[in-house]
């Protein structure tokens, strides 16, 4: 009897395959196409991913950057051949598609400031206004660049602190840099006496600037006048040098002016201020009313004999 039953069952199980003869091709022929999706989908994504990454990397973007973006067009990829792939096989993609953006817009809300420095990462590495090894100020905070990151950039300061600034901030703020120009002008303001003789003035600042070789001479040499201050005549002194050399030459400058100013006796004004001191009649007291107010005494004549 349960033999009879096992041949019903295999009888049954043949029919039906007879009968869905197209439909398991179909079915047969849409999973392979799926598979075939996936795995193309899946080598077309890394072909994608190390192209960019190598084409980043050729334009000397920041190598974090750089793998950060290759990974996210490379996974985009392959999200995009999953729903391609799970539309084939028959699967409703549009709830699927929803759903994920369901999560995205999520994870963007819950995310937004570290997305917003995501993107200003993204920006200032594609428009390079400032690179590593460089000295720059974001809106009051100065330093030389060590790193870009994707959300954020560290700077060290000339006295050794480490500051890691928000991509964010820097982007919306003004961003200086002072070391992507090769040429740094040298503006100096140098105040003598009055009692100075000009001429001899310009003579001695102008002598000092041409004798120093690290001054681009074919740029221009300014030495004027340029203001009669409350206690001083002011000078202007303008010259270009490299950018390397700014701060020393400021230095070494100010030093041989105020050595050049003694020597010839020019005097430099610095704040001071005069005391005039008044002498003023001591008050009358009380006292000294009441001993005025007395009658003198009378004067004693000779008495008779």
């Amino acid at each position: 009897m349960e033999d009879l039953n096992v041949v019903d069952k295999i009888d049954h199980a043949g029919n039906w395959l007879v009968n869905n003869e197209q439909l398991l091709l179909s079915y047969a022929v849409n999973i392979v196409a799926a598979l075939v999706i996936l795995f193309a989908g899946i080598l077309i994504a890394r072909v994608i991913s190390r192209t960019i990454n190598q084409l980043m990397r050729s334009r000397h973007i920041d190598i974090t950057v750089a793998d950060f973006l290759s990974s996210i067009i490379r996974y985009g990829v392959i999200i995009f051949t999953v729903i391609a792939a799970l539309g084939r096989v028959g699967v409703q993609t549009a709830s699927v598609i929803a759903v994920i953006g369901a999560a995205g817009l999520a994870v963007g809300l819950a995310l937004q400031g570290s997305l917003a420095n995501f993107a200003a990462g993204v920006l200032l590495v594609t428009f390079r206004p400032f690179r590593a090894g460089e000295y720059v100020d974001f809106g009051g905070t100065a330093g030389t660049v060590l790193i870009v990151q994707i959300f954020s950039t560290t700077l060290r300061t000339y006295d050794g602190l480490m500051i890691v600034v928000p991509n964010g901030k820097i982007l919306a703020g003004n961003i200086t840099n002072f070391s992507r120009e090769p040429n740094r002008l040298v503006n100096l303001t140098i105040s003598v006496s009055y009692d100075a003789d000009i001429n001899t003035v310009k003579s001695v600042i102008t002598d000092i600037i041409k004798a120093d070789s690290r001054v681009l001479k074919n740029m221009g040499i300014t030495v004027g006048l340029n203001n009669l201050g409350a206690s001083s005549l002011d000078f202007m002194v303008r010259a270009w040098v490299k950018s390397g050399d700014l701060q020393n030459v400021t230095f070494d400058w100010l030093e041989r002016f105020k050595h050049a100013f003694d020597e010839r006796q020019i005097g430099i004004p610095y704040p001071q201020m005069d005391v005039h001191m008044y002498r003023t009649p001591k008050p009358q007291t009380a006292a000294n009313e009441d001993e005025s107010k007395k009658p003198a005494p009378a004067a004693e004549g000779p008495t008779a004999g």
